[in-house]
């Protein structure tokens, strides 16, 4: 019985050695099994790029500049000033009309423009208009393209100072009443709303929503329809007029934005006579500031911003020529500069909002005024090349623009050029003559559409 025990024992033994084993080898079976790839099966979703159907494209212009004052019994009455000169180029079917300014009395409105595009493509259009002011309460240039209405725009020139009497100008060329939402940044944050009825043009006096606010940004937001926003700015130091200014918005807010065709003019050690205005949007950053020239970097510097409180940079270190300057911040930022010929009775002033990127080809109106040039600035990391042709015909005018570089052609006034880049870059037109002084960034048409990937 002994001998039969042992043997029990053995074959017991042996059995759990062996399940050890078979359980052991499972166990390392496993874990191999789990660090290599197992094969597998990925759907990948159904894509396809398409470029959206061309729409029509829509310009709005400023119309008559808007004088104040000159009713002695009623110093609010708002008459016309003048009436600009307008350039308008397209290269589709274009139909033309004109909004109401009850404002204004018996003058006429503003011009109002629809680009149909064509068939399998899209249709270019562009429009500016200009005027030469010489009155008793009236100087200067002033000059602005016709652009695109928008939900959101952003107003960063202006002043409320004494002397100065500037209008936020809102066109609503759309078939239903806007509500426009008027919000102010400066020494508080404040908003006010404002009916823009269908098909109609209205101002309001800056001062009535930024009063006492010596720098002051102004947001315009739109529902209902989109509406075109822009400031029309004038300037009386003592009893003589001393310049004008009509300011379209800037672009949108962004941590990097950049500008085209800041024109210096005069220097002075008592007057900032270029100042750059910055205001981050939602949070507080530091902007670094590159400003060039000829593809140089003539200036460099770092500013605070606190979120919503709109600061004011002195540029007058600047020689007289012509800049760029490049905006980098850690959150998003809008900004203009203001330029002058001088700083005494007579000059003249404008502002120059932040300009977009564009790539491809735009057409750009240019019209009446002194010296007309177009400035160029590379906006990528690669050269690229530009190409200038006048719609009316004549030799294409071809730069190559380095990396950091620009290029600043002349132009004719009146007249209108197609612009062609294998790169993005910033544009900008200018004007410039004795006591006059206007610009304005370039924009791509927004019946422009680039291609999207849909997921059925």
């Amino acid at each position: 019985m002994i001998q039969n025990r042992a043997v029990r024992l053995v074959a017991t033994g042996a059995r759990f050695l062996t399940g050890a084993a078979l359980a052991i080898g499972c166990v390392v079976a496993v874990v191999v099994a789990v660090a290599m790839p197992w094969p597998s099966t990925q759907a990948q979703p159904a894509q396809v790029s398409v470029t959206p159907t061309a729409g029509d494209t829509t310009l709005v212009c400023t119309g008559d500049f808007r004088a104040l004052g000159r009713n002695a019994t009623d110093a609010s009455q708002q008459q016309s000033g003048g009436t600009p000169s307008l350039t308008v180029e397209s290269t589709g079917s274009t139909e033309e009309s004109e909004l109401a300014a009850p404002e204004l009395g018996e003058s006429s409105g503003p011009k109002h423009f629809v680009a149909s595009a064509e068939q399998g493509g899209d249709s270019l259009i562009a429009a500016a208009e200009s005027i030469t002011l010489n009155a008793d309460d009236l100087s200067g240039l002033a000059a602005a393209a016709c652009r695109e209405p928008r939900t959101e725009s952003w107003l960063i020139g202006g002043a409320v100072e004494t002397g100065t009497s500037d209008l936020v100008i809102l066109a609503n060329p759309g078939d239903v009443t806007a509500t426009a939402t008027i919000t102010m940044f400066g020494l508080e944050e404040t908003s006010s709303s404002v009916l823009v009825p269908a098909g109609t043009q209205i101002s309001v006096p800056l001062s009535s929503v930024a009063a006492g606010t010596p720098s002051p940004v102004v947001r315009v937001t739109a529902e209902g329809a989109p509406l075109r926003a822009t400031v029309q700015s004038s300037l009386i130091r003592t009893l003589d007029p001393s310049g004008s200014d009509l300011q379209d918005a800037a672009a949108a807010p962004a941590e990097r934005i950049g500008f085209a065709g800041v024109q210096v003019e005069a220097a002075s050690d008592d007057f900032p006579l270029t100042l750059l205005r910055l205001m981050a949007t939602e949070e507080a950053t530091n902007a670094r500031i590159s400003v060039r020239s000829g593809g140089e970097e003539v200036l460099q510097t770092t500013v605070p911003l606190d979120a919503g409180a709109p600061t004011d940079v002195d540029l007058q270190a600047l020689e007289p020529g012509v800049y760029s300057i490049d905006i980098e911040a850690d959150a998003s930022v809008v900004g203009a500069v203001r330029q002058t010929t001088g700083a005494g009775a007579g000059s003249d002033f404008a502002w120059m909002p932040s300009a977009p990127e564009i790539d491809g080809e735009v057409l750009v109106a240019v019209p009446a005024g002194p010296g007309p040039r177009m400035h160029l600035v590379n906006a990528s990391d690669d050269a690229v090349t530009v190409t200038v042709a006048g719609t009316s015909g004549g030799q294409p005018q071809e730069v190559s623009i380095p990396v950091g570089g620009d290029a600043v052609i002349e132009v004719r006034s009146s007249s209108a050029y197609s612009v062609s880049t294998d790169g993005p870059i910033r544009a900008a037109v200018m004007l410039s003559g004795t006591d006059a002084l206007a610009g304005w960034p370039v924009w791509a048409g927004a019946a422009a559409q680039e291609p999207i990937t849909v997921y059925p």
